[in-house]
């Protein structure tokens, strides 16, 4: 059983920066991707971004060149760092854990960040 626990939402204003973070526990496989998903109301889930054991990173060109995605091996750990947020970027947020081999996936339960002045 597998296990994802997210952390750092909240609201910001416009320019601001948030961090997230999300703890994957339990029996994790080796070659796995980890990565952020967002939904905002009214509208369909999207990616964020993805990294895969090797650091091998994708992101969506909405958040190119604003956002980094980075994760702890050894942790089982991925973050998020978010930089000139913009209202925009307003959704939950949703940490997810790949299997490619088995093509199987695990989300946490989201994390809610509002970007409003």
């Amino acid at each position: 059983h597998v296990q994802l626990v997210e952390s750092g939402g909240g609201l910001v204003q416009p320019g601001g920066a948030l961090r997230l973070s999300c703890a994957a526990s339990g029996s994790i496989l080796s070659i796995n991707r980890m990565g952020w998903y967002r939904q905002a109301p009214g509208k369909q889930r999207e990616l964020v971004a993805t990294i895969t054991r090797d650091s091998s990173t994708n992101y969506a060109d909405s958040v190119k060149g604003r956002f980094t995605i980075s994760r702890d091996n050894a942790k089982n750990t991925v973050y998020l760092q978010m930089n000139s947020l913009k209202p925009e970027d307003t959704a939950v947020y949703y940490c997810n854990l790949h299997y490619p081999i088995y093509g199987y996936d695990y989300w946490g339960q989201g994390t809610q960040v509002t970007v409003s002045s």
